[in-house]
């Protein structure tokens, strides 16, 4: 699933924080700022003024502007022809009464800011990373366990919710439960996030809808978290043969990139929050060149070869 963002949304979301303000052209409000080409690759979305291959948010710093003022107002003119969707004077500096009367007639948003430039489309940058960005929901149960985002997800009525309890209360941090929304923020960094009805509430079985931080703190719980690994709990039965030198430890592909998936069985008398925080313990020591596994057969290898 795609996000979309219009000017308004934009405008709302970030006047505050980057201190901007609408002039002119506000018929163009609900224009759309979209990305009509593959996330990995997104050009013209956001730069500094660009007259020959117009960006879709043109940044005017001091510089540009001064050359737009020397050019003339034919150039000025050809700025809002191209229907670029949102206009923001950076530096602080105020639009002349022809800029905004352009704006107006074209119903071209046009925005000032403080800010200076560079300054201003990082930050518009790192915002639209994050809004435009693929998503996917995913069943399960985001967590922290150990610093790393984790989650776990398995058939209803499996113990998710109860194993996300266990682990809270041995410490680790509830990020969404039931319906995480997952967005792709870099080439290889996915990010969970809990949408705002959810946010702290866990739902368990015969105990209903749980607050979690006012249960257990401030602390506990946590909005969004990069996912690390996946653990998909699964009812132990006649299936299950793996040996005692190999887990079932795959991959998931999540919005295109793959996140290691241990499937962890379930039955009676296993402790599986213990067993979940030594799975991602043994994660993090294979993500840092450490393979337990692979040190016991060489160790074997060398004991039979002797």
């Amino acid at each position: 699933m795609s996000a979309n963002l219009t000017v308004k949304e934009l405008f709302n979301e970030l006047c505050e924080p980057l201190s901007l303000t609408w002039l002119a052209g506000q018929d163009g409000a609900d224009r759309s700022i979209e990305k009509d080409q593959p996330e990995d690759h997104r050009p013209n979305l956001l730069g500094i003024l660009n007259l020959i291959s117009p960006n879709r948010i043109q940044v005017i710093g001091k510089t540009e502007f001064e050359g737009l003022a020397r050019i003339g107002n034919s150039v000025q003119q050809e700025l809002f022809r191209q229907q670029c969707q949102l206009i923001i004077v950076a530096d602080g500096i105020e639009p002349d009464e022809s800029l905004i009367k352009l704006a107006n007639e074209a119903s071209t948003p046009l925005v000032t800011s403080p800010l200076r430039c560079r300054k201003l489309i990082n930050a518009l940058g790192q915002f639209l990373t994050h809004r435009l960005s693929n998503t996917e929901i995913i069943h399960g149960v985001l967590m922290e366990v150990l610093g790393a985002g984790v989650l776990i997800t398995g058939e209803s009525a499996i113990g998710k919710s109860e194993l996300a309890l266990e682990l809270i209360s041995r410490g680790n941090r509830l990020v969404a439960d039931d319906a995480p929304e997952f967005r792709r923020i870099a080439h290889n960094i996915i990010e969970g996030t809990c949408p705002p009805l959810l946010r702290d509430f866990l739902e368990v079985r015969g105990l209903g809808v749980l607050n979690i931080r006012r249960m257990y703190g401030h602390a506990s719980t946590r909005h969004q978290k990069v996912l690390r690994f996946i653990v998909r709990l699964e009812l132990m039965g006649e299936h299950h043969h793996e040996t005692r030198l190999q887990n079932s430890e795959q991959t998931r592909s999540v919005l295109g990139v793959e996140i290691a998936e241990l499937t962890l069985p379930v039955a009676p008398g296993r402790n599986l929050a213990v067993l979940v925080e030594a799975a991602v313990r043994n994660y993090l020591l294979r993500k840092s060149g450490y393979d337990s596994a692979a040190e016991f057969k060489t160790l074997q290898k060398q004991l039979m070869d002797s």
